[in-house]
């Protein structure tokens, strides 16, 4: 057998060249990673912006100082003329208020994709206020305690 007849010293400078292979490899593995999430954040960040600067030209007077004071605005349903409050989070972030303005169901829906916040209470905001029914109808009711 090749093994047998190999030399130790050969056997462990070619165990050397393999183990160094691999490290390297995973140290450039590691770098490329650490640079595209740093490109990532900046995205993130440039998007989360761009989209938050879009929705306060897109709120009423009204609305954009209630965001801008507490981090949510209400919309009036185009249908039902309820009252719904839309959080700065992404999920399970509206709120249907009673007449007294107290939370009575919590509804979550969103556009399809991995969008900023911004853009997601816009769109939300959009389609509560043009379209009500069909926004519910797809939308997850949580609970209200």
């Amino acid at each position: 057998m090749w093994l047998n007849t190999a030399d130790p010293a050969e056997l462990f400078a070619a165990g050397v060249a393999i183990a160094l292979l691999i490290v390297s490899a995973v140290l450039l593995a590691s770098i490329v990673v650490f640079f595209l999430q740093g490109d990532r954040a900046r995205w993130n960040g440039e998007a989360e912006q761009k989209a938050r600067a879009l929705l306060r030209r897109w709120l009423s007077p009204a609305q954009l100082e209630q965001y801008e004071k507490k981090g949510h605005f209400e919309v009036v349903g185009s249908d039902s003329g309820k009252r719904y409050r839309i959080h700065r989070y992404d999920q399970m972030n509206i709120e249907e208020l009673d007449e007294r303005g107290a939370r009575v169901a919590v509804w979550c829906f969103l556009p399809e994709g991995n969008l900023p916040v911004g853009d997601t209470m816009l769109a939300q905001k959009i389609a509560l206020e043009t379209n009500e029914r069909s926004a519910l109808a797809i939308a997850n009711r949580g609970r209200t305690t």
